[in-house]
């Protein structure tokens, strides 16, 4: 088994915010995370795919059709946008950095030629990033 992991980059911004609590409640839970005027990230996402080396190709994964796939569904959808209002998925749930993870792998699972997608890892900050491998 293989390990192969493609890294892009996005831009984007958001705030936390539960609908379902009051005012207060959010404040309180998320501070200044909760100003519905938002707060940006440089976001960096590794995209890790695991398999067996195909003998024809040498590869576990083309990783030009790899990038492209991440490209069509990440980066397009992501990049620069507020993610509260701009992807439909954060009008739901809360764009923490485990639901944006959770959602690139929802975008990104069964859209992989070759290979089975294993993790996702979405770095919020140089010294914060959270890994996901699925449910």
């Amino acid at each position: 088994m293989v390990y192969v992991t493609r890294r892009a980059e996005f831009s984007a911004s958001h705030f936390y915010h539960n609908p379902d609590l009051g005012p207060e409640e959010n404040q309180r839970i998320f501070g200044k995370l909760n100003n519905p005027h938002g707060h940006g990230h440089n976001y960096v996402l590794d995209v890790t795919v695991r398999g067996d080396v195909d003998t024809r190709t040498g590869m576990v994964v083309d990783l030009k059709d790899l990038k492209q796939v991440i490209e069509d569904e990440v980066i397009q959808a992501m990049d620069h946008r507020f993610l509260n209002e701009e992807v439909p998925a954060f009008r739901e749930i809360i764009p923490t950095t485990e639901n944006i993870a959770r959602e690139i792998w929802r975008r990104l699972e069964g859209r992989i030629g070759a290979g089975q997608l294993h993790r996702v890892r979405l770095y919020e900050t140089a010294d914060l990033y959270v890994d996901y491998y699925g449910e």
